[in-house]
């Protein structure tokens, strides 16, 4: 169980988030000069230099968008430009992109977050670039909604890159796409003309999501544990049956992979920012504002106490909570997590990811003067960042591309690197842990600095 130490706050890391910031630059604009985009989005290091991996270009838009929060956080104008021209050259085919359930993650941490820059007044753009913007924002949502298997009872879901029949957990922070749209007054256009709420859609997805991919301890099979998640939940797409739980990147069905576990946190706390800012009007057709935020709040914190308690004391958990070699570890989760072990990896960007929707949780909680309960969350949230924030999480060596080490992607299929004289993966990085390490610090520098809380629809 995390180990909270509730005498953090944003302030008392800033010496932390500014030395990571001030290691993170070096790093995006050294993988800026030596990458080829020929060969496709960076995604995971390999000694230390960061190696394409072919499976979805899921992480190009973390490429461009670490160097767009490196300027959010810094002000490097040479980030900005690195940021905003890859924006520009690179991105445009993933707002088309209508294969994958990505949009969330490669659009909106790239044109979403000039667009949020150029609103705020903090980067300089005439009024026909935030209209590029916005109108790259609008047809991604409306791409990423219309990707769409429709169930029984008012149900439904985005569908993964397996198909139709298959829903992931990941995607629930791809509805970023659909609420951006939404804010921006958009919809998907079906036929006969036929208006399709990007709302509706939003809420109807989180809502399948919470009722098959994460458990409530009500007895649905006999691993139902409150706060536990599944990576893919399995339908019969000829009449919308639900069949199973199921995992691509997990050890099994039936334990928690903590990376998605962590997708479900993060994205269910920042969802519930964004809908509590909507006027109740527009959840007329939908139960009501209060009956939405209650269901989004009971899923995140389901899993975020989950979390919290099948996490070692630091914060960084190991890759699944079933894997089988943690029964060589004996009481791990009772001692902070060694990335060094011989028998399982641990996954520090599933670290990063939780600790943003804790923190986020927490906020949200405190603001509605639910402090004690709100305060717990934060200071898990604090509590991880602070040990990934250091060594031997925050990468110094300039040599090492990778900013956060120790994160894994595919345990399953072997595509990590296992260094000479180590029995499981450690030392590297991701494009998707190293820009959440980033979006977590420049949340907490701007919390730390009072200068207004930051979230991706833009407050």
């Amino acid at each position: 169980m995390i180990k909270i130490d509730a005498s953090l706050t944003p302030g008392s890391l800033r010496r932390d988030i500014e030395r990571l910031f001030e290691l993170s630059g070096g790093k995006i604009l050294a993988l800026q000069r030596r990458w080829d985009p020929r060969h496709g989005a960076p995604v995971v290091t390999i000694r230390g230099r960061y190696a394409s991996r072919g499976w979805t270009e899921w992480t190009q838009g973390f490429q461009f968008g670490s160097a767009i929060l490196q300027f959010a956080a810094t002000g490097s104008r040479r980030a900005l430009a690195a940021g905003r021209e890859g924006t520009f050259r690179h991105m445009a085919g993933h707002v088309s992109h209508v294969g994958v359930h990505d949009h969330g993650f490669n659009n909106v941490s790239t044109y979403g977050g000039l667009h949020s820059l150029a609103m705020s007044g903090a980067m300089r753009a005439d009024e026909g670039e935030v209209r590029f913007y916005e109108l790259a924002l609008k047809v991604s949502g409306a791409i990423q909604a219309a990707r769409w298997t429709e169930l029984p009872g008012g149900l439904g879901y985005i569908y993964s890159f397996n198909g139709p029949h298959s829903l992931f957990c990941d995607t629930i922070r791809s509805l970023r796409s659909l609420a951006l749209a939404h804010r921006l007054g958009h919809a998907l256009m079906g036929e006969n003309d036929r208006r399709i709420s990007l709302l509706g859609r939003l809420l109807q997805h989180a809502e399948t999501t919470a009722r098959f991919n994460v458990y409530f301890g009500k007895g649905r099979d006999r691993y139902d544990v409150r706060g536990r998640v599944a990576h893919e939940s399995i339908f019969n797409v000829s009449d919308g049956a639900y069949r199973c739980p199921s995992t691509q990147q997990g050890y099994s069905p039936f334990s928690t992979w903590t990376r998605g576990l962590a997708w479900i946190l993060c994205g269910y706390a920042e969802q519930l920012e964004f809908l509590d800012a909507l006027p109740g009007l527009e959840f007329g057709a939908f139960g009501g504002k209060a009956a939405v935020l209650q269901r989004f709040l009971e899923t995140a914190r389901a899993t975020a106490d989950y979390y919290i308690e099948n996490t070692p004391t630091d914060g960084v958990p190991y890759w699944d909570t079933g894997a089988p070699g943690l029964v060589m570890l004996g009481g791990y989760l009772d001692r902070p997590a060694d990335p060094y072990n011989d028998h399982e990896p641990v996954d520090s960007s599933a670290a990063a990811i939780a600790a943003q929707g804790l923190v986020r949780l927490g906020h949200y909680l405190i603001a509605g003067k639910r402090a004690a309960e709100g305060s717990r969350y934060l200071g898990a949230g604090l509590t991880i960042a602070r040990t990934i924030f250091r060594e031997p999480y925050l990468s110094s060596s300039p040599r090492h591309e990778g900013l956060l080490l120790h994160s894994v992607y595919h345990r399953p299929n072997g595509w990590d690197y296992v260094p000479r004289g180590r029995k499981v993966p450690c030392g590297e990085s991701s494009m998707w842990g190293d820009y959440h390490a980033r979006e977590l610090a420049l949340l907490l520098k701007r919390m730390g600095e009072r200068k207004g809380y930051h979230t991706f629809f833009g407050t």
